[in-house]
């Protein structure tokens, strides 16, 4: 089973489902992610990956707030995480990237 986190009205999160027609979206704006699917994608990504400093949410954070942990600014504000957060089976992908596409068509 292939679960798909991220936003309903994300572009790269709807070329992702597109693509993987069996995947479930999760709305992380209305349903969150789970914690322990959180934390292992801190652990394999890192904050600097995890996190979308690009995005115009972060821009509208203060300083102080940038400065909390982030996965508690994830949890704040759904929007900072970089999308999709893919997982499929025990694996987890971010982004959909070329490198992503391959893996997950690998996976069959």
């Amino acid at each position: 089973m292939i679960t798909l986190y991220g936003l309903k009205n994300c572009d790269t999160c709807r070329k992702a489902l597109k693509a993987l027609p069996d995947a479930v979206l999760v709305d992380v704006r209305a349903e969150g992610v789970p914690e322990d699917v959180m934390a292992q994608a801190f652990e394999t990504f890192g904050a600097a990956a995890l996190l979308n400093t690009r995005s115009t949410t972060w821009r509208g954070l203060e300083e102080s707030e940038r400065a909390a942990p982030p996965l508690d600014l994830i949890a704040k504000h759904p929007a900072l995480m970089k999308r999709p957060l893919i997982q499929a089976d025990d694996t987890l992908f971010l982004g959909w990237t070329a490198d992503v596409q391959t893996a997950l068509a690998a996976r069959g």
